[in-house]
């Protein structure tokens, strides 16, 4: 059994908030102008226990149209919405506007309640109940239960609560196991506690001590308190109202239409992807990239709609569309949305969010209406393998499941499928496990293969290609350690070679074109032949014929092959004259446990020039160690 949130709506002064009170001896009507005014401005909020032991949260909002932003706001989330007519006057024009809201944002389950039945005659409420039926008769609420009402003395109020209990055993269960998202419609300060907010809790579960983000804004928060009807909880599931204490965050610098969420699982996006409505009603077409009011969850944000398929959206039309927000908002998938125009004021129409975080996309493209027509209509295989074939970057679980609308276990177990039959790719950093498109990772290896390729017929005697401009020249979105982990994957095929600053392929440097090859075998054979007393490396070079500008490049190729050895900038020796030194030194200090650079120079029959540069190398190498003007072995 669980509780239920229910909404009022009607137009003003139709007596929603005496109702209300009537139900629940709570008045909702809280600020001094309300009371004075005798209309509801803010949203309000009320409680009541049921016969069957459910508690149902009431939301009480402005009839006003004036105020029906503040009535987008609240009616979001709620399972039952009370239409409220007044019996003395009949449908009116913010009846109709909050009936299009109701319809706009899916809420089926609805009571009519004709109030103020103290004012008028028998035969009065006869005509009024029949104008009312007949108008509900094309709406969402054409099956819904007419019942009359009076706040004032009572009468109907048995009857109204006993309806609700019973539509309440009927409600479908909330998502409580996915990611916490909790709209914002109010903010205030308690002494001694700081910062609440509340809401309705539209997704997950919320815990004391649970770590959340305040989103758009990017704050960080932990819950220190929570509370549903006035009453300490230590958990809220979804679909209940909730005052959450927060800690770390100002009265000021949080409001209404943000969302407390889940780290790391919801991302604010400037571009919602839409299946849009214009309602019947509407008096005109709605062009493209026209300006309007986006009313998402508790938020309002001006915004323009990007017709995808069109240039005008006529009455009763529907379409795919992009909204490009004026500033950043959070949706997820499956959201329903209500536009406003900008000015006048008046709702058009409304829609389903499909993607809450897309890129940005060009009109009359074919392949992105097929894209929009997957992702809201599509299996939940071929929503995953799509949104991975249009990302060029790795997903996690999380993310997918966000713009999918998908359960994460869901996720993980078609992710793995698609990794199995190589549909996808998976990668790990850091413990993190993230999937890529086989098919982009594919593109992706081609391209660094054809670079590699190519650098090596341009630069043969180089190690290899930089791993960081190899980066921003391939994948420049991915960060330098999942493009690392990438690498790996294909050094795990075998497919190149990584070394710390660079990537080659298997082999490219083992065969020089004859020239290149010619200038190394001289270098090595006049090194060779040098011994211990080689000339300068630029001398060695020039008279191998090496072009002056590669110098750099042979003397790295001949060090990284072992053929030489480079002991200072100009002095490079031979591998076997470095291997006849090393043995010299090692059987003289073996014996006489230390030398100086003077024996040294007698031990190898050379001069200081080369003897020194030769002990520092090997000092560098820790085969000796210098102590004062000795060197001794290094003690292994």
């Amino acid at each position: 059994m669980r509780d239920l949130v229910i909404g009022t709506a009607g137009h003003v002064d139709h007596g929603k908030t005496t109702l209300i009170r009537a139900l629940t001896g709570i008045d909702t009507d809280r600020l001094r102008e309300e009371k004075e005014r005798g209309i509801s401005i803010e949203l309000g909020f009320a409680y009541m226990n049921l016969p069957s032991g459910r508690r149902a949260g009431i939301v009480d909002v402005p009839g006003h149209e004036r105020f029906v932003k503040h009535m987008l706001a609240g009616v979001g989330g709620i399972d039952l919405v009370l239409l409220v007519i007044a019996a003395d006057e009949g449908v009116m024009p913010q009846t109709r506007e909050h009936l299009d809201i109701i319809q706009l944002l899916g809420i089926e389950k609805g009571i009519v309640v004709l109030t103020k039945i103290d004012m008028v005659d028998e035969d009065w409420l006869g005509l009024v109940d029949e104008e009312v039926r007949e108008y509900l008769s094309e709406t969402v609420l054409k099956d819904a239960p007419v019942l009359h009402v009076s706040g004032a003395t009572g009468q109907g109020l048995p009857e109204l609560i006993k309806l609700i209990d019973d539509l309440a055993a009927d409600l479908p269960q909330r998502n409580t196991t996915g990611p916490a998202l909790l709209p914002i419609d109010r903010v205030f300060s308690v002494v001694g506690f700081g910062t609440v907010v509340t809401g309705t809790l539209a997704s997950g579960t919320l815990h004391v001590g649970d770590l959340v983000d305040i989103l758009p804004s990017g704050q960080n928060s932990r819950i220190r308190s929570l509370q549903v009807h006035k009453e300490k909880a230590t958990e809220v599931e979804a679909g209940h109202r909730v005052a959450v204490n927060i800690t770390g965050v100002e009265v000021e610098d949080v409001g209404r239409g943000e969302v407390m969420v889940t780290p790391g699982v919801f991302t604010p996006s400037r571009y919602v992807d839409v299946r849009l409505f214009l309602l019947k009603g509407t008096k005109r077409n709605l062009k493209n990239r026209a300006r309007v009011r986006f009313h998402l969850g508790s938020a309002e944000i001006i915004a323009r709609v990007l017709l995808l398929d069109r240039n005008e959206l006529a009455p009763g039309e529907e379409c795919y569309a992009q909204i490009v927000l004026d500033h950043y908002g959070v949706a997820a998938k499956g959201d329903r949305f209500v536009i406003r125009s900008y000015s006048p004021m008046r709702t058009i129409g409304g829609g389903l969010v499909i993607n809450p975080n897309p890129v940005r996309h060009k009109r009359f493209r074919d392949d992105v209406i097929s894209a929009l027509e997957t992702l809201e209509m599509g299996t939940p295989r071929e929503q995953v393998e799509q949104l991975l074939g249009e990302r060029a970057i790795q997903m996690s679980g999380a993310e997918i499941a966000e713009l999918t609308g998908l359960e994460k276990d869901e996720v993980t177990n078609l992710c793995r499928q698609l990794v199995e039959d190589g549909t996808a790719v998976q990668i790990r950093v850091d413990e993190q496990v993230f999937f890529l498109s086989g098919s982009k990772y594919r593109d992706w290896k081609e391209s660094v293969l054809a670079t590699l390729r190519e650098f090596h017929r341009a630069f043969p005697l180089r190690e290899g290609y930089p791993r960081e401009e190899m980066r921003s020249r391939t994948l420049p979105q991915v960060s330098p350690k999942v493009f690392s982990t990438m690498l790996s994957l294909l050094e795990a095929e075998e497919t190149v070679v990584l070394q710390p600053q660079t990537i080659a392929l298997p082999h490219a440097t083992d065969v020089l074109p004859d020239k290149l090859y010619q200038v190394v075998n001289r270098v090595t054979a006049d090194l060779k032949a040098a011994g211990i007393q080689p000339d300068s490396a630029s001398d060695v070079l020039a008279r191998a014929g090496a072009d002056p500008d590669l110098t750099t490049e042979y003397l790295s190729y001949l060090t990284r092959h072992g053929t030489v050895h480079r002991v200072t900038p100009e002095l490079y020796f031979h591998n076997e004259a470095i291997e006849t030194t090393r043995q010299a030194l090692e059987g003289y200090l073996r014996e006489n446990r230390e030398i100086t650079i003077g024996e040294a120079r007698d031990l190898l029959n050379s001069s200081r020039k080369y003897v020194l540069p030769l002990l520092e190398y090997f000092d560098q190498q820790r085969f000796t160690k210098r102590v004062g003007d000795k060197r001794k072995l290094t003690k292994k």
